[in-house]
C-alpha cells in the first residue's frame, strides 16, 4: 500500500527520506561491490577494505532505518555509528594519497576498469550523502553517517586514481573544448 516500516516499527509512505537514503545507500554498497570484483580480478590488495566498507553501509542503514524521533534507548545504543569508521577512512585516505602524483588538472572517470567502477562508486557515494545530510539536520539520523559518506567519497576518488596508477592506466583529464 506505498508504506514500508522502519526499524522501531514506525509505518512511513515508501518516499520518505529514510527510505531513499536508504535506498541510495544500498546502490551504493552493490556499486562498490562491483568495483571490488573488478579490482579483485587485477590482484589488487585494497579489496579487503571495500568489504569492510560494504559491512560499514548495513551500519549505516540500520542507523538511517532507525529514526531518532521514534528510537527507544535499546534501538539506538543497537544502532549507533561511531566516528571510528570515519577515522579509518582518513587513515586510508593519506596512505593512498602519499603513494600518489599530484593531482593537477580535473580528472574524469577512466583509469581501467577497476578506477572506473571505483569513480562510478564515488558518484553514488555524494547522492547517497546528499540523501543522508537533511535526516541528520532534521536529527532523524547520527551526524557521523553523513561524516562517513563524506569521507568515503574521498575515499573512493583516491582508491580510483591508485588503481589506474597501479595497473599503468591513463587516467584522463578534463579538457575545454574550443568554442
Amino acid at each position: 500500500k506505498g508504506f514500508s516500516s522502519t526499524f522501531t516499527g514506525e509505518r512511513r509512505p515508501k518516499g520518505d527520506r529514510i527510505f531513499e537514503a536508504l535506498g541510495a545507500t544500498d546502490e551504493l554498497s552493490s556499486a562498490i561491490g562491483l568495483a571490488g570484483e573488478f579490482s579483485s580480478e587485477k590482484g589488487h590488495t585494497f579489496v579487503d577494505q571495500l568489504h569492510k566498507v560494504q559491512c560499514m553501509l548495513q551500519d549505516v542503514g540500520s542507523n538511517l532505518a532507525t529514526p531518532l524521533s521514534s528510537a527507544r534507548e535499546a534501538h539506538r545504543k543497537r544502532t549507533s555509528f561511531s566516528e571510528k569508521p570515519v577515522l579509518e577512512l582518513e587513515q586510508w585516505i593519506d596512505n593512498y594519497s602519499e603513494q600518489l602524483p599530484p593531482l593537477r588538472a580535473f580528472i574524469l572517470p577512466s583509469g581501467g576498469r577497476s578506477s572506473a567502477a571505483l569513480h562510478f562508486s564515488r558518484a553514488v557515494c555524494r547522492r547517497a550523502e546528499r540523501c543522508v545530510v537533511p535526516l541528520v539536520q532534521a536529527g532523524e539520523a547520527d551526524p557521523n553517517v553523513a561524516k562517513y559518506l563524506n569521507r568515503l567519497s574521498d575515499y573512493l576518488f583516491v582508491l580510483a586514481r591508485y588503481a589506474a596508477m597501479k595497473e599503468g592506466k591513463e587516467e584522463k583529464i578534463y579538457i575545454k573544448p574550443e568554442p
